[in-house]
């Protein structure tokens, strides 16, 4: 059987928006939807007096059971014939949905939420799972152009080959195109460059863009003779990376991205391009992480 799709609720619009998306997925992949919320003390509000830990104490179970009977009825409504499961779960939601990702294809949660699910911009949420988790993780965000490509941020490293095959396959399921994006700099963020600039003095600069074209190609042949269907622009960029990643996703359906890049801090658990597309992008970002 097929690992199903994981979803995390809380009954927030945006855990909702994550629910239509995942629901989406899981029609895709032609597999099952696991409505999953996490009951840890404060995720709900509960009056003063009843102990923690008990979901069935003062209307909390009927409370939760409504929050995922609405996540279920949403999820029908956009994909009727997708199997449907709820999990109730008492844990730190971050840790439960770590464990989750160990049996699952893929896990989505929403940018924003209430309870222990909230503040994932401004909270860990995310950026924990993305690091973590045992499969791809799809941070539901902004607003997705329906008819625009998969954007994939292409590093070259090996930890992002996964990243690249589920850029592809992704691809191929929603019948869209794929836009490979590679950005370089022989500095990752330097302020400026031009005919002025210095670099440009002590290097030879044309023969870094082939050696970064050369990667590019190298990067994405393998999968083209595999999705030979999916139309793929190749795109070069010498610019700062992040801002031009998250300017590109303007006009994506969906921002790939591995969990890890070429720099020298290979011991981060998530690169920051990564935490910037999952903070910045304007559309959903999926985060995979590539071989331990």
């Amino acid at each position: 059987m097929r690992k199903p799709v994981v979803v995390g609720v809380d009954g927030s619009p945006s855990s909702l928006d994550a629910v239509e998306a995942a629901v989406r997925e899981a029609a895709l992949r032609a597999t099952g939807l696991r409505l999953v919320h996490a009951f840890g003390w404060p995720s709900v509000h509960v009056p003063p007096g009843i102990p923690p830990w008990t979901p069935a104490a003062a209307g909390v179970r009927e409370l939760v059971d409504g929050t995922l009977a609405k996540a279920e009825q949403r999820a029908r409504e956009v994909e009727p014939h997708v199997d449907i499961t709820r999990e109730v779960t008492v844990g730190e939601p971050l840790m439960v949905l770590e464990i989750e990702s160990r049996t699952a294809s893929l896990v989505v949660v929403g940018s924003r939420g209430l309870g222990a699910f909230g503040g994932l911009l401004l909270g860990s949420t995310a950026v924990h799972l993305a690091a973590h988790g045992h499969c791809p993780v799809l941070v539901v965000r902004g607003k997705p152009n329906l008819t625009g490509p998969v954007l994939l941020a292409v590093d070259g490293s090996p930890a992002g080959e996964r990243a690249v095959e589920f850029a592809f396959a992704e691809a191929s399921m929603r019948g869209a195109g794929l836009l490979a994006l590679h950005v370089w700099n022989t500095w990752s963020e330097r302020a400026y460059e031009g005919p002025g600039d210095p670099l440009n003095m002590v290097v030879d600069i044309e023969r870094l863009r082939e050696e970064e074209q050369r990667l590019l190609e190298e990067t994405l042949s393998p999968w083209l003779t595999r999705y030979p269907h999916v139309a793929v622009e190749r795109r070069l960029v010498r610019s700062r990376i992040r801002p031009t990643l998250i300017e590109a996703s303007h006009d994506a359906r969906l921002v790939v991205s591995g969990a890890r890049g070429r720099g020298g801090f290979t011991g981060l658990l998530l690169g920051s391009v990564s935490q910037a597309l999952l903070h910045h992008a304007h559309c959903p970002v999926a985060v995979i992480r590539g071989e331990e």
